[in-house]
C-alpha cells in the first residue's frame, strides 16, 4: 500500500498503522449490513478501542476533569511538526533535557509538534515490550518538562521511544503535558519516508464528546513554505 503521495508538487507522507480488524490485537470489530430497499445502502457499526492503531491522546485520556478530544481546539491536531531522531545515547536510557537541548532545542518554534525517535526500533505494546531486545529510549517526568516549557503543542513517538515502560515514568510524562493541553500521537509509521526535518503534520480525530483518545489518519506534508 502506497505511503508515500506527490500532490502538485508536495510531498505528503502517511504516518498511520493501517488497521485490519482480521489480525488487530486491539478492539476492532465491523459490523456491515444493508438496510435494504431497492438501491444498495451499505452501513457499519465499528465496535473499536479508542487507542486503536495511530491515534491522538487526550486530556481526558488522564482525568475526568480535562477536556475530551472534542473539547480541543480542532489546531490542536494540525500545524508545524518536526522529526527528532536522539542519536548517540545509551540503550534504555532517558531523554533528558541535555539531549532535548542538543537535537531538539534548534528546531523548537512554540506550539510545535514534536515526534520524538530514537535508532532503537521495536514496535510498542507487544510481546517484546520490556524484554532484553527492547532497547528503546525513555521518556519520565524530566523529559515532560522539558516539552511542556519550550511550548509543544503536542508529542508523536517513533518505534525508537518507549512509552510503556513503566508507571513510574510513563504517569508523570501523561500527566504534566496533558494538564497544559499537549496532546500524544501514538503509533506512528512511516517515519523513514521522511525527507525533511520539519513539516506540516495533521492528525485529526473523531469529534465525539466524552472521547478521551481517537484513531487517527495522520500525515505529513513536505514543501509547505509557511511550515518548512
Amino acid at each position: 500500500m502506497d505511503c508515500v503521495y506527490d500532490m502538485n508538487g508536495l510531498r505528503v507522507i502517511d504516518l498511520s498503522k493501517i488497521i485490519d480488524p482480521a489480525t488487530e490485537t486491539r478492539r476492532c470489530t465491523l459490523y456491515r449490513f444493508n438496510t435494504g430497499g431497492p438501491i444498495p445502502d451499505f452501513h457499519t457499526n465499528m465496535d473499536l478501542m479508542s487507542h486503536l492503531g495511530t491515534h491522538a491522546e487526550g486530556p481526558y485520556h488522564h482525568s475526568d476533569d480535562w477536556p475530551s478530544v472534542a473539547e480541543v481546539p480542532l489546531t490542536s491536531f494540525m500545524g508545524r511538526a518536526i522529526y527528532v531522531s536522539i542519536e548517540g545515547a545509551e540503550p534504555n536510557s532517558y531523554i533528558t533535557p541535555e539531549l532535548l537541548d542538543k537535537f531538539c532545542l534548534p528546531l523548537m518554534e512554540d506550539d510545535t509538534i514534536v515526534i520524538l525517535d530514537s535508532p532503537y526500533k521495536l514496535a510498542p505494546f507487544t510481546p517484546k515490550t520490556n524484554t532484553a531486545e527492547d532497547k528503546r529510549l525513555f521518556v519520565n517526568g524530566e523529559t515532560a518538562k522539558w516539552l511542556r516549557d519550550h511550548k509543544a503543542k503536542a508529542i508523536g513517538f517513533g518505534d525508537g521511544v518507549s512509552i510503556e515502560n513503566s508507571n513510574d515514568d510513563v504517569k508523570p510524562f501523561h500527566d504534566i503535558l496533558l494538564a497544559e493541553n499537549i496532546l500524544f500521537v501514538e503509533v506512528l509509521k512511516n517515519l523513514e519516508k521522511l525527507e525533511k526535518k520539519v513539516f506540516f503534520m495533521s492528525y485529526s480525530p473523531l469529534p465525539i464528546i466524552g472521547l478521551d483518545s481517537s484513531p487517527v489518519r495522520a500525515y505529513a506534508i513536505e514543501g509547505l513554505k509557511e511550515f518548512s
